[in-house]
């Protein structure tokens, strides 16, 4: 009987090589944190030391960088869902970004910015509502701020202001 053996030169990828192409499949969907990327390592049975060398090697050439994922994070959420610093800080959280980073972040957004925003969101829905019950309209409004993570005390204030603005405009 004859048995068949492999090449030799063919050899198996180690285990840091195997967790390091995890990675870069991950980032190539989207940016991923630090912790996001532990997680997955682990989750797949991948030995601390390992994802720790594999980690801080794609941090050293930039691949992993949680200060401009939440910045780039920051920026998209707040432009496109209208999200607020509240709501923005717990995504944030969830995805794994230090608590410094975090603040960092979002110490460029003051109650002037986030009222700005939450005025264009009213604004842009108040635009296609019909005004014909105003409470209903008003409370459709506050939830839609208050799932952004706005909170009641400025959607209430915003509603009310955006609401007699464009009661002022449709009647002119």
């Amino acid at each position: 009987m004859t048995t068949s053996c492999q090449p030799p030169s063919i050899s198996e990828p180690s285990r840091e090589e195997q967790a390091r192409a995890l990675c870069l499949r991950l980032l190539t969907a989207r940016s991923r944190t630090r912790a996001e990327l532990l997680g997955q390592l682990a989750k797949r049975g991948y030995a601390d030391d390992v994802s720790g060398r594999v980690l801080d090697r794609l941090a050293a050439v930039g691949l992993v960088d949680d200060v401009e994922f939440a910045e780039q994070w920051v920026a998209s959420r707040r432009a496109k869902a209208g999200k607020s610093r509240r709501a923005l800080a717990a995504e944030l959280h969830t995805k794994g970004v230090d608590k410094d980073v975090i603040t960092a972040v979002l110490g460029g957004i003051d109650a002037a910015a986030e009222r700005d925003r939450a005025e264009e969101l009213v604004r842009a829905k108040l635009r296609r509502e019909t005004l014909s019950d105003e409470a209903k309209v008003s409370r459709r409004l506050v939830a839609m701020l208050a799932r952004r993570g706005y909170s009641q005390n400025l959607a209430c204030e915003v509603v009310l202001s955006e609401l007699a603005a464009e009661r002022e405009r449709r009647c002119v």
